[in-house]
């Protein structure tokens, strides 16, 4: 038995080790704080195939955070972090519930990564569900929140979210199923592309399942009507809309035969810096549109929640 134990500490030890050191190999952060850099990232399309993918000024459907609708970025934090503007990168009580959530159905299924977790995973890491995995990305989005404003790191959130076959970004996301820079978004748009972002390939596709993705987007509007984000003349105007998706299929299927939009740049590193148009407004920190709902680091603390959307850049 004491051999068993003595075992068991020692593998717990290298396992540490292993953390400690896997840890202090992360790459540096700091650099996602200046807007004029851009890098190189490796995603899956939908074919399980490798491609690059630039972060940055360099990518030409980048949004600038001034260049995103308030609705928007309110959108995707009551959607999918409505705490966002309260924890420093990881919500407690949300890790708390996804643990018991695990441990009942015996698997990883539920990750409760905040959208600053989701950055580090994005850029970063890989989508392999492990512990390990897990830790390092709980690391990055604490260093994150040290060295990025909220808003920029709302910026890249935006930025690298998947919303269709090698569509990252609502930039892109905007043009493809739209036809309109993100900054033309009616409220409608905004909350169905946020609707979209927990599973765009299968469960919340909206060409093969548009009524989930609309239900979703309602469930969405109804929650920004009620934070005063949006009034409620743009509540009744938005359910009347249904964006306009036919086609879509044959989009889908040529997209997935063409290679993709952007240029591989010579190293997965950060690139020289380029100008980047419409230098976002320092005047919120860095975050360009929502104020939060709540005193935060880094953010000006209103005093009430927005009665409307909020002012822009």
């Amino acid at each position: 038995m004491k051999k068993f134990i003595i075992a068991g500490v020692v593998v717990v030890g290298l396992y540490l080790a292993y953390i400690v050191i896997s840890l202090s190999l992360l790459p540096p952060v700091k650099e996602l704080a200046d807007r004029k850099q851009s890098m190189t990232i490796t995603v899956r399309d939908w074919q399980g195939n490798e491609r690059p993918f630039i972060v940055g000024p360099k990518n030409k459907y980048w949004a600038p955070s001034n260049q995103i609708p308030p609705e928007m970025k309110w959108a995707v934090i009551l959607a999918e972090d409505n705490n966002f503007y309260r924890h420093d990168g990881i919500d407690v009580k949300a890790i708390k519930q996804a643990i018991k959530y695990d441990l009942e159905k015996k698997s990883l299924a539920k990750g409760a990564s905040t959208i600053t977790q989701q950055v580090a995973k994005n850029i970063y890491l890989s989508r392999e569900k492990t512990i390990t995995r897990k830790l390092k990305e709980v690391y990055l989005a604490w260093r994150m929140e040290q060295e990025l404003t909220k808003g920029r790191i709302l910026e890249l959130y935006l930025n690298v979210v998947e919303l269709g076959p090698m569509v990252y970004g609502i930039g892109h996301g905007s043009r493809y199923y739209f036809g309109k820079p993100p900054s033309a978004m009616t409220p409608r748009e905004c909350a169905f592309l946020a609707a979209m972002l927990p599973g765009p390939r299968v469960a919340y596709n909206p060409y093969r399942n548009l009524g989930k993705v609309l239900r979703r987007s309602n469930m969405i509007l109804r929650t920004m009507r009620a934070k005063g984000v949006i009034s409620t003349e743009e509540y009744q105007v938005a359910l009347g809309q249904q964006p306009n998706i036919r086609g879509l299929q044959h989009k889908v299927d040529t997209t997935l035969q063409q290679p993709p939009v952007q240029q591989p740049l010579s190293s997965a590193q950060g690139q020289p810096p380029v100008s980047e148009p419409a230098e976002p407004a320092p005047t919120d920190g860095g975050a360009a549109g929502p104020a939060p709902p709540t005193p935060a680091p880094q953010e000006p603390p209103p005093s009430t929640p927005p009665s409307g959307p909020p002012a822009g850049n």
